[in-house]
């Protein structure tokens, strides 16, 4: 399997992000160390994604975290973590108690309807997984009577739930990415579909996964930073960072640092 197109990805981004604009001089981004009106966002994240987030030494880091916390730098605000089931995320936005989330989250219609996104910063999309040993399952098609583990709350859960309709698979739902990957490496259930960035880092960091990659990506979803409906200014305030991070080559060092590669 390839990776995701790098060049294609830095473009779409750049791309993206230019309609914005970026923070001009009679609006400066404020110092965290300078103002004492520093404003400070909560944000959601799912902690057990890597390499996206994920907890090390009794920190959280991973490419979404080292991306929020370069555009609050460059930007002028602080943020705070909060880990959370992916599931809850959402609806923890749209009742006030988040200011904003990252969590490697795809950028859907039905999402947009609830929520306003910032320009998408990474290209995913979802690929089909299987046991080590599986022969049977090569695509989609192959799903007929099995039995699929997904994580609740995710783009993943909506097409699974489609393949239960077209093909008459089964769907098991589970509350966190582990314990999918769990039930399939165990042969519990026969297949799962995962964003192939975060399958690819897991299997290659674990040999002893016992999960594999079968056929070619069934979407290409982007991940957005989400906001609660309406709120144009912190909306912003993320896409001018982005853009700059790019600009600067930051984006490219936080993608490289995680992924083994820069986004060039």
């Amino acid at each position: 399997m390839k990776k995701v197109a790098s060049i294609v990805l830095t473009s779409i981004i750049a791309l993206t992000l230019s309609a914005c604009g970026a923070v001009t001089s009679d609006s400066p981004a404020q110092s965290a160390s300078g103002s004492a009106n520093v404003e400070k966002y909560t944000f959601g994240t799912d902690a057990t994604y890597p390499p996206f987030e994920f907890e090390k030494d009794g920190k959280y880091v991973g490419i979404d975290i080292d991306l929020l916390n370069a555009i609050a730098e460059v930007e002028g605000f602080e943020v705070e973590i909060k880990p959370m089931d992916f599931k809850g995320i959402i609806p923890s936005i749209t009742s006030n108690q988040l200011d904003g989330a990252i969590a490697g989250i795809s950028i859907t219609d039905e999402r947009k309807k609830v929520v306003d996104f910032s320009d998408p910063y990474y290209q995913a999309g979802l690929s089909l997984i299987v046991n080590e040993d599986n022969t049977d399952i090569k695509s989609p098609e192959d799903l007929k009577g099995k039995t699929i583990a997904i994580k609740k709350g995710t783009s993943g859960a909506n097409l699974a739930d489609e393949y239960a309709k077209t093909y008459g698979a089964q769907v098991k739902y589970f509350d966190d990415s582990p314990s999918m990957y769990q039930e399939v490496a165990n042969k519990n259930a026969d297949a799962t579909l995962e964003d192939f960035p975060v399958i690819s880092y897991k299997i290659a960091i674990d040999p002893n996964s016992k999960l594999k990659i079968v056929g070619d990506r069934l979407n290409g979803d982007f991940y957005g930073i989400a906001v609660p409906k309406g709120d144009t200014e912190l909306q912003k305030k993320i896409n001018d960072g982005l853009k700059k991070l790019v600009e600067n080559g930051k984006y490219d060092e936080i993608i490289g640092t995680y992924m083994g590669t820069s986004a060039k």
